[in-house]
């Protein structure tokens, strides 16, 4: 499971893009730079030597980058987040005009510059379930799109596929991206300010604690309830000035989804949020958590013009334990 969010609070607030990925486990991910002469070879959509140059986590197999999430140096960004049994793609090996699903991320890098390239791209092509190889299965998943004026939400399902706005700049797993959506009518009420009584009756009730308008707001792990609150708190968070500020603030929102080791049970394993990331149109920095730090990596988007992938494996950065004695 996991949790993208875009966060623009305009003027000098800056935007923000990012997720989290949750799983039972790890695949190897890299911060990954895809130059502007990295050569791609696209199943339905031909070679493409020259490109846009983008930057994310990655898993590299054979070579190739398959993208978790990215940004290209024009200020797009795309997030794949899993959407399994609802998502449906088309039938490869008809001709051109095909986009496999592991291609989708680095295809749309390498082409767009925005969120209406994208767009454009996408009606002119069918995304097919063709498998990256034998050994590995078609990813089931749905994707946030954005820029520094626009997110969507793109989803390929059996009725085919669907684009939408994304007003609240959030995106999770199942139910539907409309779906979600509508379900935000039923926290209507819930605030982040102080409220008084409602009650009702003349009953004087008191505020014991700060922090009661949220009462109502789901607290579980389910993609339904992370995206109520991952909407919330990106909704009522505070604009910023400057981009630490700005970083540490998308990190706290992102953080209402994180999901400790334990709470939620897959089989025989335990499902924990194994990275999250934010990353910044203004300087181009891709900035990454994993499960064991307890601090912030940044990784400068640079070597835009080589021909070779530009690969940094994911560190954990612990604590400093500083003994008081010493001090």
């Amino acid at each position: 499971m996991c949790t993208a969010v875009y966060l623009n609070k305009g003027d000098k607030g800056g935007v923000f893009f990012g997720r989290t990925l949750d799983y039972d486990f790890s695949y190897g991910e890299e911060v990954v730079i895809t130059p502007r002469n990295f050569p791609f070879s696209f199943r339905g959509m031909g070679e493409c030597a020259k490109h846009f140059a983008f930057i994310g986590t990655a898993k590299v197999l054979d070579g190739y980058p398959l993208y978790y999430d990215a940004m290209n140096e024009k200020g797009l960004y795309i997030a794949g987040l899993n959407f399994v049994g609802n998502a449906r793609y088309g039938e490869g090996g008809k001709g051109k005009g095909e986009i496999a699903q592991f291609e989708l991320i680095p295809y749309l890098m390498c082409k767009c510059a925005s969120v209406d390239g994208v767009i454009y791209e996408l009606s002119k092509a069918v995304i097919t379930g063709t498998p990256f190889n034998k050994e590995m299965p078609t990813a089931q998943l749905h994707y946030l799109v954005a820029d520094g004026d626009r997110c969507i939400t793109v989803e390929c399902v059996k009725d085919g596929l669907k684009l939408y706005e994304n007003p609240v700049g959030v995106l999770t797993n199942n139910p539907p991206f409309d779906y979600q959506l509508f379900n935000l009518n039923n926290y209507r009420n819930v605030t982040a300010a102080e409220r008084s009584s409602d009650f009702g009756g003349g009953v004087q009730l008191d505020a014991y604690s700060r922090g009661m308008g949220g009462m109502g707001l789901p607290g579980d792990w389910s993609s339904q309830s992370r995206f109520v609150r991952a909407a919330f708190a990106s909704a009522n968070s505070t604009k910023t000035v400057g981009e630490n500020d700005g970083v540490m603030q998308f990190f706290h929102v992102l953080n209402t989804a994180f999901q400790p080791c334990g709470i939620c049970q897959v089989g025989q394993g335990q499902e924990k949020t194994i990275y999250s990331s934010c990353v910044s149109p203004q300087t181009g920095r891709y900035y990454y958590s994993t499960y064991e730090s307890f601090g912030v990596c940044a990784v400068e988007f640079e070597g835009k013009d080589g021909n070779e992938l530009v690969r940094y494996p994911h560190k954990a950065v612990g604590a400093t334990v500083v003994n008081a004695k010493n001090k």
